[in-house]
């Protein structure tokens, strides 16, 4: 290819990852996100805090819980429900939407969790 034939645009991906799907460079499978997930301890330490957005809108984050997928879908779900909110997953951590700080602390301690923040 000559310089005045250089290749400008391709929709071609490259090397593909066979296990998930993605770019060889930027595979998935790898990172902790399909690693095992860490099994669940007795005894859970969850911190509480308050994060603002960019957006002006508050959201309380609750850290320091194991990464396993499964079990932090289902206790964001129940925690969702219980406080009429939305919110979503993080690695090791569950957001919910709005200042949901004093709610969650006595569900958490409900489930026999040690609360800080």
């Amino acid at each position: 290819m000559s310089a005045k034939e250089r290749l400008v645009y391709s929709t071609g991906k490259g090397r593909v990852c066979p296990k998930c799907g993605w770019p060889a460079d930027d595979c998935r499978c790898s990172s902790s996100l399909g690693a095992a997930p860490e099994p669940v301890p007795e005894k859970i330490r969850a911190k509480l805090r308050l994060e603002k957005r960019v957006s002006g809108k508050n959201v309380t984050v609750v850290d320091g819980l194991p990464r396993n997928g499964p079990f932090l879908d289902a206790v964001l779900k129940e925690l969702k429900k219980a406080c009429g909110t939305g919110g979503g997953t993080g690695d090791g951590s569950l957001e919910l939407q709005g200042d949901q700080r004093e709610r969650l602390r006595e569900l958490l301690a409900r489930r026999g969790w040690t609360v800080k923040g």
